[in-house]
């Protein structure tokens, strides 16, 4: 059942060259039934890595362009006077598919960025009165450009919450960027790729996750972890409730990938940093610089027994 999923990390890895963690932590998000964010400079990917996912798991797709002008009725849809019919007929937006790709979705305004919060937790949107259901899988992958850049603006702790994982690219290495260099263009790239899998065999490889064994020490771990982050030793807030299921979704997607049956500490720790770091904001020390989150999650891992 998994293997089909090593076989999507294969294709994508032809696309995004150089990056095989990133994307295997990736279709971790997306196995445990997450939303993605994936947060740096222009140009190194971020946009392809979203497209490249959607196709290989076959996936219906809609790439949104968050600008400072979009409005909530441009994500949700409006409704429309129909003369014919004499009365208002709903036409529904981007929102409604199987993965949303929200491009820059830090250059909308926070009104706009408000409008995904229902969707990524309901799966459901409400527009003028109505509930509506969405599209099953749903997904967001969203990309972030650096909070200093202009025309950014910072995405609230309530929407942060929702994504179960934040990662980085990164620019490539020397190697990775010549092949680029001399290499297909990506865009040609997409338009030759193919569906490695359905989504009934995403959804049925979600539901197999949950037999996935979790023992009661193995939870302890996970509980003494977010404590940990709520002493205010570390961060100014800790993790929530949210976050600590998150964790262990994730922990038991990437003990699937590992091809185990149960989960392990250093399945936590592999995902402890892109699940919770953007979740969690750092203590300022006396010189009043805020120290590296992985630094600060190298010493948390340290301080927690395992």
């Amino acid at each position: 059942m998994f293997a089909k999923v090593h076989d999507v990390a294969k294709q994508v890895n032809q696309v995004i060259i150089g990056k095989e963690g990133q994307i295997r932590q990736a279709l971790v998000c997306l196995l445990a039934g997450g939303h993605l964010l994936i947060e740096d400079v222009p140009g190194v990917g971020k946009t392809t890595l979203a497209h490249a996912l959607a196709i290989s798991l076959g996936l219906q797709f809609n790439r949104l362009q968050f600008t400072s002008d979009l409005l909530p009725a441009d994500v949700i849809g409006v409704s429309v006077f129909a003369r014919e019919k004499s009365q208002f007929v709903f036409h529904p937006g981007p929102i409604f598919t199987q993965v949303l790709l929200a491009d820059e979705i830090n250059r909308a305004t926070p009104k706009t960025q408000s409008a995904l919060l229902e969707a990524m937790e309901e799966q459901q949107v409400t527009a003028e009165g109505q509930t509506r259901t969405l599209p099953h899988p749903f997904f967001v992958i969203a990309t972030q450009n650096p909070t200093h850049q202009v025309g950014t603006f910072a995405l609230p702790e309530s929407q942060l919450d929702r994504f179960l994982m934040c990662l980085s690219l990164g620019y490539p290495d020397a190697a990775a960027e010549r092949a680029l260099l001399m290499g297909e263009d990506r865009r040609s790239l997409l338009r030759n790729m193919h569906a490695v899998m359905r989504p009934e065999e995403l959804i049925e490889v979600q539901g197999a996750l949950r037999q996935i064994h979790t023992s009661a020490s193995l939870i302890d771990y996970v509980q003494s972890l977010a404590h940990a982050t709520r002493s205010g030793e570390f961060f100014a807030e800790g993790m929530s409730p949210r976050a600590a299921i998150a964790l262990v979704q994730a922990a038991r997607a990437w003990a699937a990938l590992e091809g185990r049956d149960h989960v392990i500490p250093e399945d936590v720790q592999a995902v402890l940093n892109p699940v919770i770091a953007h979740r969690l904001r750092p203590l300022k020390s006396n010189s009043g610089k805020i120290s590296a989150s992985s630094e600060l999650l190298t010493k948390l891992m340290m301080s927690v027994a395992v």
